[in-house]
């Protein structure tokens, strides 16, 4: 008997052109968004998605917002980005990369920037926008210190508070967390990218923003790019990423790093520098 509730339930969906209980589940997995936020997001009752999910018939209207939900990225970015006050900051910043991660894959866009941006975001929900700008510059350069290449194809540029990545900047217009769909599961990473990610996350993000960016400051990287620039003045000069290849290689060198766990030792030794 209830497998044949079931089929009808489906069959009257399917006829009804009303979402599955498996899509209308999927849509906050899909945008990295609890029932509750998405249920606020949409202006619907604090219960009413988490209804639909149980089982619940929603009606034609909820239904017609559910189907463009679970099939239309840029219908969620819209209201997403409309009532982005109605989400805690981190929930509204986990749920922007998941989005504009699903709009980069449509596109055949990867970016192991955005990847690496989400990540950190699922292992740190309250890291501040600053340490996280300092975290995937940090990535960059040891990843490049430990495998002769890059993992970012992204440029760097050398702001007033330090190295930052403007894909991953909010409001930046053509940037706002840019990038492709996996989540930031662990899966996302080759071995060695994630051992390089995972120590920069253990050794510098156990530091303020602030503090990550004091280090930044004292860089050849940041400081040789600023150059004669004023303290307060507002730049958009590009780190070359052979300074940053250079640099981080010379400092795995002096070091003697083994490992990217060895980068704990430069950490310590920055921090007792500013």
């Amino acid at each position: 008997m209830r497998d044949e509730a079931t089929f009808r339930e489906n069959e009257y969906r399917i006829k009804n052109i009303i979402p599955t209980i498996e899509h209308i589940r999927g849509i906050p997995v899909k945008y990295g968004i609890g029932k509750r936020p998405l249920s606020r997001l949409l202006g619907w009752g604090e219960q009413t998605f988490t209804r639909y999910c149980g089982g619940d018939i929603p009606t034609k209207q909820y239904a017609e917002v559910l189907k463009r939900l679970y099939g239309e990225p840029e219908y969620f970015l819209t209201i997403l980005e409309e009532n982005k006050n109605l989400l805690s900051p981190s929930s509204y910043r986990k749920s922007k990369l998941a989005v504009q991660s699903l709009l980069g894959a449509q596109n055949g866009a990867e970016s192991k920037l955005c990847l690496s941006a989400q990540y950190i975001l699922i292992k740190h929900s309250d890291i501040t926008y600053l340490a996280l700008q300092k975290s995937l510059y940090y990535i960059q350069g040891f990843y490049y210190a430990f495998n002769n290449k890059f993992i970012f194809q992204e440029d760097c540029e050398a702001w007033i508070h330090g190295p930052v990545y403007k894909e991953i900047y909010p409001g930046y217009p053509g940037g706002d967390f840019t990038g492709v769909e996996t989540g930031g599961h662990n899966h996302s990473f080759s071995t060695n990218e994630k051992t390089v990610i995972d120590s920069v996350l253990k050794h510098f993000c156990r530091y303020s923003g602030k503090t990550l960016e004091n280090f930044t400051h004292i860089e050849t990287p940041w400081l040789k790019t600023r150059g004669d620039l004023l303290p307060q003045v507002k730049s958009g000069r590009v780190i070359d990423k052979d300074l940053i290849g250079t640099y981080f290689s010379n400092v795995k060198d002096r070091y003697n790093m083994l490992t990217p766990a060895d980068i704990k030792a430069y950490s310590a030794e920055m921090f007792d520098k500013i």
